[in-house]
């Protein structure tokens, strides 16, 4: 199968950018990326490596140290990251384009993703010149306050799902806050990550302060997480990796911030509004093509309604259009790689021996070739089984009955992760008795994963570390320094007087 829609003005070569010029790597090394609907290779890539990293994070630590980035008034540093933003907006065709390229993402859902990068920059210029920080007077003795200053070189590894907006989250806070930067994107789905250089440039962006190294992640990932003059990690992906990660940086004692895993559940009572609850609960797994890090992936329902949210969200999953991800019609389009598709579709064949297949559970009639599944539910699944217990990242889910509030309560807390949580309801106090009791780092009531950007996020157990949103994202991105001012002359005991 030839490869499909491929987009015009692709360079020709994925090529790092380092001290504002885009270089291959030092050794000449390259790897090949693919696109999830032929599976064919389009392009290679510049393969870092060591050499590569620690010529990014000199370049980054010179910018840094010597450069005016740093330094700049709040203000100014918020004009250019709102420059950004204005930029970002004006390539939303070309973002949406080449993301459902790369990843397989359908194309009415990468569009607008822009905007929510756009919006990243946007609210952190806000948040950056609106902050205060903190003051302590004793009266009559002292005066303490809290000096920001920005922590040095971050090593920023995103993801492959929603990359561009994804490597937004990281790269927004890390600026605003006066950071230089390393960028590792997924080696997956490294297309989009190129379109920042130009952006950054455009909108005034010192050469060094913003720095992209490709590779793959146990050669480039591993080599920044370990260098001694990264003083960060912000992470996001498999808890697996954030464990090595969580090692590999312990020599150098670096800050941490790593969203992981999910295995998010929906809590569905009986007297929750039905129709909100199913239409939210369909689009919380199969949205994004099921590859999102809080996919609502375990449905538990209480029992007395329970026949009748299957019966209605089986048939729902039958119909959601699996396709193209080019054609506006398409829902699911094909996952992004043929390793995560054999991933996905092998724990399916474990789901069949596990609990009763409701629907899907193969390749879309029509579809012969690429990385598509069909949207898959799996009923009456035991809390034992694996499908139950580990995360799928795909269009696969598993509904689970429950009898009554503590039961409900065992189900969602009983698996390693913890990130996301959905309780439908109408009953309010139980809506927040049980929410605050669920082991996941963010909850949503009666709603699908709508994102307040002044919020934490992030998740508990194996799903995280650390949080970032909001002012968190400054402290991370920043060290607090504490100034003390005495008022009076100091009393000091006399030793040796």
């Amino acid at each position: 199968m030839s490869i499909q829609h491929v987009p015009e003005n692709l360079p020709e070569r994925i090529q790092h950018f380092i001290g504002g010029e885009f270089v291959d790597s030092l050794d000449g090394g390259t790897f090949d990326v693919i696109e999830p609907v032929s599976n064919q290779t389009y392009r290679e890539a510049s393969a870092g490596k060591q050499a590569d990293i620690d010529r990014a994070v000199a370049v980054a630590q010179q910018a840094f140290e010597e450069g005016p980035w740093p330094g700049m008034l709040p203000r100014e540093r918020a004009r250019i990251l709102n420059r950004i933003a204005d930029i970002v907006e004006t390539r939303n065709e070309r973002l949406a384009e080449l993301e459902t390229f790369d990843t397989g993402l359908p194309i009415t859902q990468a569009l607008g993703q822009a905007n929510r990068a756009a919006e990243n920059f946007r609210f952190f210029a806000d948040l950056i010149v609106a902050q205060a920080d903190d003051t302590y007077k004793v009266p009559s003795k002292q005066v303490n306050y809290v000096n920001r200053k920005p922590k040095g070189v971050a090593g920023l590894i995103t993801p492959w799902n929603t990359p561009f907006m994804l490597e937004s989250w990281k790269l927004a806070p890390a600026l605003a806050s006066g950071c230089a930067v390393v960028l590792k994107p997924a080696e997956f789905t490294p297309l989009s990550a190129g379109l920042w250089p130009e952006i950054f440039r455009e909108a005034g962006v010192p050469d060094g302060v913003f720095n992209l190294v490709n590779g793959i992640g146990e050669e480039a990932g591993d080599a920044l997480v370990k260098h001694e003059d990264v003083r960060l990690i912000s992470f996001t992906g498999e808890s697996a990796t954030g464990s090595l990660i969580f090692a590999n940086a312990a020599p150098t004692l670096k800050g941490l911030s790593m969203e992981l895993g999910g295995k998010s559940p929906a809590v569905v009572f009986a007297d929750a509004d039905l129709d909100a609850a199913i239409d939210s609960t369909v689009f919380g797994v199969f949205s994004l093509n099921g590859e999102r890090c809080t996919a609502g992936s375990r449905i538990l329902v209480e029992r007395s309604i329970y026949d009748e949210f299957v019966r209605r969200y089986v048939e729902r999953a039958k119909n959601v259009k699996v396709g193209d991800p080019h054609d506006p019609a398409t829902e699911v389009g094909a996952l992004v790689h043929p390793e995560h598709y054999a991933k996905v579709t092998e724990y399916i064949e474990i789901g069949k021996t596990e609990a009763t297949l409701a629907v899907g559970g193969g390749r879309p009639p029509g579809l012969e070739s690429g990385n598509y599944v069909q949207p898959t539910v799996f009923v009456d699944v035991p809390p034992t089984a694996r499908i139950f217990q580990e995360e799928i990242f795909g269009p696969v889910v598993a509904i689970t009955p429950f009898d009554t509030d503590e039961e409900a309560l065992r189900l969602a807390n009983d698996v390693k992760y913890g990130l996301a949580a959905y309780v439908w309801t109408t009953n309010l106090e139980r809506a927040h008795n049980v929410g605050q009791r669920i082991d996941a780092g963010m909850v949503w009531l009666n709603s699908h994963n709508v994102r307040d950007l002044r919020t934490p996020f992030g998740g508990v157990k194996a799903s995280g570390l650390g949080h970032e949103g909001g002012y968190r994202s400054l402290d991370f991105y920043s060290d607090q320094q504490a100034m003390h001012i005495s008022l009076t002359p100091a009393h000091t005991p006399k030793f040796g007087a």
